[in-house]
């Protein structure tokens, strides 16, 4: 699996360890964040994640910043992304088996780190169930 990560700021510390756990799990990560967490514009790093869903770079993506709400807005612009905003992993598993998300986008600054590790490990590992869903995601 190849998986985009995009982050501002607020997300730069919390991203480094969801990289190292995507890694330990063999997956192939490609970094469109920042790394620092001196003040930067959210869209210039999640322009690329939308583009790179958009394009079939890669599988799935993560967006981080300090509400979630930023980045989402932005990947959601581009027509074959379903991003979907979680502060749980209740959310994070109807996001992938309801709605077939394709984006996990984390709110930095609302959620603990072990509760946005738990939510990345259900978005990874939870199907999509179909059935009467695809007819409903078909409709985005």
């Amino acid at each position: 699996m190849k998986l985009a990560i995009g982050n501002d700021h607020a997300g730069s510390d919390l991203k480094k360890k969801i990289v190292n756990l995507l890694q330990a799990q063999n997956i192939e990560v490609v970094n469109y964040g920042t790394d620092q967490n001196e003040s930067v514009d959210y869209p210039d790093f999640a322009h690329p994640v939308g583009k790179s869903i958009q394009e079939n770079k890669v599988d799935l993506a993560i967006v981080i910043c300090g509400s979630g709400n930023g980045v989402n807005m932005v990947v959601n612009k581009y027509p074959k992304v379903r991003s979907a905003l979680c502060w749980n992993t209740e959310l994070a598993a109807l996001a992938r088996s309801h709605n077939n998300a394709n984006i996990l986008a984390i709110p930095a600054r609302f959620v603990s780190e072990e509760v946005a590790i738990e939510m990345v490990n259900t978005f990874l590992t939870t199907p999509f169930e179909g059935g009467r869903h695809q007819n409903r995601v078909e409709k985005i």
